[in-house]
């Protein structure tokens, strides 16, 4: 099926079950106004922060795919600092801190300190916590919110009030928060005081809200699909300004927006809807536009430089991989809710909600192997060197070869009783969320694995 190329469209993370998706009920329709970079005057300007490759400073690092990138392009993989494939609880632990509230949001890296955001239900407070990234301690924690939480009907149980990650072009840290039914998004320097605050716009939760904040250039991306009237955003940076705001449509899902460089042209990726959307990440334009998958998605599409990677949904579920244009290369029924998928470039790799680990050849989709892992998983993968690292929800990370010959097990390590949020990387460390214990007695450390 060729794809659809439109003049208006109306699509995105989750943290969602499959089976918890009913049909959805009645929303408030809010009109989205939309807005053109002619109308606002800001244009989207070309910015390099080569210090940031080696960190990781959004949702999947700085590539926005979960692969570690090479330092200056020309590093090989025995030069990559390598992090440790096995730990437990007490071994190759460098520190571990008590994080306050409940969250997904992951961690991110910049600079010397480790940031993610976070929310105490009892209080109804959004924070965003910042740690000393040698040892641990807390550097500063800043209020965004208290009070306009959502009715708890309309979050999903697995879900929390702080399921965004941070994005920093490395001054920086920008974070979107559901509040009083709208998409708040704050932008805080380097010692956590706010420097702007913007209202991007109305959004009618089901489940609540789950996308991360993207930064393209001089732009931070919001992504907020919802059956109230779904959108795209595009705000300057400095200023917190709407550069641009796309209508979406009214529909419920939860992936966070992506920008790949396919076919030689940068172009903002997401799912939801019934398709699989490109848009011009400078001023939100449609490039094109093909349906496929489902209406609700989670995972975060991923790309080669050539092709186009998606998997979910609910109700239907498809993995699908389109060129650069949007055409149909292959797909499969194979449903990949909640985690993201990760590539090698030959290879697609992805692990079901239900603990099926699966490869396929990037080129045709022959399946290569499978394997059943067992348990059930929320949290993405990561792929450092060879390795890819991915967590269950009972606190086990399996760490396996990116290998195309046959699913080949390097350790299974436990820590904590779950993992909900992805693992980052920078200089031989892994930094992990986790949760302890179950129930009202249940908490959250932020630890550091390393030699």
């Amino acid at each position: 099926m060729k794809p659809i190329t439109v003049s208006h469209l109306a699509m995105i993370l989750c943290l969602v079950t499959s089976s918890s998706l009913a049909t959805s009920g009645c929303q408030k329709k809010t009109p989205v106004d939309e807005i053109t970079v002619a109308e606002s005057g800001i244009e989207v300007q070309p910015l390099t922060r080569p210090e940031l490759q080696s960190q990781w400073p959004q949702w999947r690092g700085s590539t926005g795919d979960g692969v570690v990138a090479l330092v200056d392009g020309t590093a090989t993989e025995s030069e990559l600092a390598a992090p440790p494939t096995t730990w437990s609880e007490s071994d190759n632990i460098r520190w571990r801190s008590p994080v306050p509230g409940r969250g997904h949001s992951s961690p991110i890296i910049v600079g010397d300190l480790v940031v993610m955001a976070t929310a105490n239900d009892a209080d109804q407070r959004q924070s965003v916590v910042a740690y000393d990234r040698q040892t641990g301690a807390t550097v500063w924690q800043s209020l965004i919110h208290e009070g306009g939480f959502p009715n708890p009907r309309d979050v999903h149980s697995k879900a929390t009030n702080a399921n965004g990650t941070i994005a920093s072009d490395g001054n920086l840290f920008i974070t979107a928060f559901l509040n009083d039914r709208r998409i708040v998004v704050t932008a805080l320097d380097q010692s956590g005081q706010q420097v702007w605050q913007t209202d991007v716009g109305a959004f009618a939760s089901r489940f609540g809200y789950a996308p991360s904040p993207l930064i393209y250039q001089s732009l931070v991306i919001i992504a907020a699909d919802n059956g109230g009237g779904g959108y795209l955003a595009g705000l300057d940076l400095q200023s917190g300004k709407v550069a641009w705001r796309r209508d979406r449509g009214a529909f419920d899902s939860y992936s966070s927006p992506t920008v790949a460089t396919v076919g030689g042209e940068d172009q903002l990726l997401i799912t939801g809807g019934g398709r699989l959307a490109s848009y011009d990440p400078a001023t939100g334009t449609p490039i094109w536009e093909t349906p496929c998958i489902s209406d609700a998605t989670c995972g975060t599409v991923v790309a080669t430089k050539d092709s186009i990677f998606a998997s979910g949904g609910y109700p239907d579920k498809e993995t699908i991989c389109l060129t650069a244009r949007g055409e149909r290369q292959w797909s499969n029924g194979t449903k990949i809710y909640e985690p993201s998928m990760i590539t090698d470039g030959n290879h697609l790799f992805g692990v079901t909600d239900d603990g099926i680990a699966m490869c396929w050849s990037v080129a045709d989709g022959d399946m290569k192997w499978k394997k059943r892992l067992g348990g059930n998983f929320s949290s993405s993968p990561i792929l450092v060197g060879d390795s890819i690292y991915v967590s269950d929800l009972s606190g086990n990370t399996y760490v396996f070869r990116a290998s195309g010959e046959e699913y080949q097990q390097v350790a299974k390590n436990q820590l904590g009783s779950d993992c909900y949020a992805s693992p980052a990387y920078a200089d031989g460390c892994l930094y992990y969320r986790i949760g302890l214990g179950e129930g009202e007695q249940r908490s959250e450390q932020l630890v550091c694995i390393a030699e």
